[in-house]
């Protein structure tokens, strides 16, 4: 078991998306030590792969690169990637954490030249596409990555051709017998900020994701969009690269349904406007239905609403679908259902059909603190205590990302004060 050197009067920020990244470079620029846990090979979270963001629709790059900076520049930061908290003894003030460190098989030495992906021929689904595409089995994570450093795919890490990689690395980095560490860390106060996954939409089977072809999810279709996602950026459909003229959007899949996710996630509605703007800009005679129970956009966001509302080639259909069937010879979805506001039947045929799914909050799935730290709310999210532990951002409650960074420099704040009353 390792032992790590950092004093005691340290925040331990667990998660490095938006929140986690807030949370730690607050705490930091104001003089105090950060120790940063990501499980990821990479820091940046759910906004990593989203095409653009509210409030000004930016690309990821925009509010990353600031945060990422603000790290890279920063000595009071240790951070901590492809790492897991497993264990919290302790109380508030004096907590000894332990973590998990997996191996990465890619060392600190390595440039990120890519020559060690060039050489290499196999390839594995890439989880940063959600396996919408391939990428090599030694890569860097993805086009912004921070660190900037490749990650090797565990699997092939045991193999010959993995050896043999190591040998053509001109830095010495490919390490294929790396093996895991765990490392206890004495700190203050943690701040726990393990975000969000989306909704699993398979498990709506009424709605045939995994089974119709040219049905989509909502962060699927992020990835769709972006120009470094599995087609360039290109809006075409999944069974035959043909261009989406015609897509419909079912709002609610899964939320505000006592069968999945009871509650609804806030950015769902706003999503897929959105998305319905990349689908209008690309293709300027493309039509567009959103299905919804009820639209809410948040705050200041309402603008926005009234602004995709305008849109003549976006209908509005009020109505939760029953289901979706599949044309055998076309591959079109249908969705079958009632307009709540008139009555009528409906059974219509799309190019695409993209389930706007919600969030499950990840402690409620695989990242839940001990229940003597912290209390949980009746769907998985954390209640803060003020016991030393500090849930932030989609932690606590499904949150945009404006909400999430306010969430965390309040969570940022918090730790602080329990780092000075100790």
């Amino acid at each position: 078991m390792a032992e790590d050197n950092t004093a005691s009067h340290t925040i331990l920020v667990v998660g490095g998306g938006m929140s986690g990244l807030t949370a730690a470079v607050e705490a930091a620029e104001v003089g105090y030590d950060v120790i940063l846990v990501e499980k990821n090979p990479y820091l940046g979270g759910r906004v990593a792969q989203i095409n653009q963001y509210f409030p000004k629709l930016c690309t990821p790059s925009c509010g990353l690169e600031i945060n990422f900076q603000r790290i890279r520049n920063n000595p009071r930061i240790s951070t901590y990637t492809m790492a897991e908290v497993t264990h919290i003894a302790g109380e508030e003030g004096n907590f000894t954490v332990t973590v998990r460190q997996n191996p990465r098989h890619v060392n600190e030495k390595c440039t990120a030249c890519g020559v060690c992906a060039e050489a290499c021929t196999t390839e594995i689904d890439d989880p940063f596409n959600f396996d919408l595409s391939k990428v090599k089995a030694i890569r860097k994570p993805h086009m912004m990555a921070y660190p900037l450093r490749y990650v090797m795919d565990p699997e092939f890490a045991k193999s010959d051709a993995a050896k043999m990689l190591a040998e053509k690395c001109p830095v010495k980095a490919i390490e294929p017998d790396m093996e895991a560490k765990q490392i206890d860390i004495p700190v203050s106060s943690i701040v726990w900020s393990t975000g969000w996954t989306p909704f699993d939409a398979s498990k709506i089977h009424a709605y045939g994701f995994g089974h119709y072809q040219n049905v989509s999810t909502n962060m699927h279709f992020e990835r769709i969009a972006n120009k470094y996602g599995p087609t360039g950026g290109k809006i075409v459909r999944p069974s035959d690269g043909k261009e989406v003229k015609n897509i419909a959007f079912i709002q609610c899949a899964g939320s505000r349904d006592h069968n999945y996710l009871p509650y609804c996630s806030r950015v769902c509605c706003l999503a897929s406007m959105k998305q319905a703007t990349y689908v209008r800009n690309q293709y300027p005679d493309a039509k567009v239905t959103i299905y919804y129970i009820d639209l809410r956009a948040m705050d200041r966001y309402e603008a926005f609403q009234k602004k995709v509302e305008t849109d003549e080639n976006i209908t509005w259909i009020k109505s939760k679908p029953a289901s979706l069937e599949e044309n055998p010879n076309t591959k079109d979805p249908i969705v079958i259902g009632e307009d709540t506001l008139t009555g009528e039947r409906y059974a219509t045929p799309y190019d695409m059909v993209v389930l706007a799914t919600g969030m499950e909050t990840n402690t409620a799935l695989n990242a839940k603190v001990p229940a003597k730290f912290v209390s949980y709310d009746e769907y998985g999210f954390i209640v803060n205590q003020g016991n030393g532990l500090t849930a932030s951002g989609c932690s606590t409650a499904p949150l945009d990302v404006a909400s999430a960074v306010q969430s965390s420099t309040a969570a940022a704040l918090k730790a602080i004060q329990t780092v000075v009353k100790g």
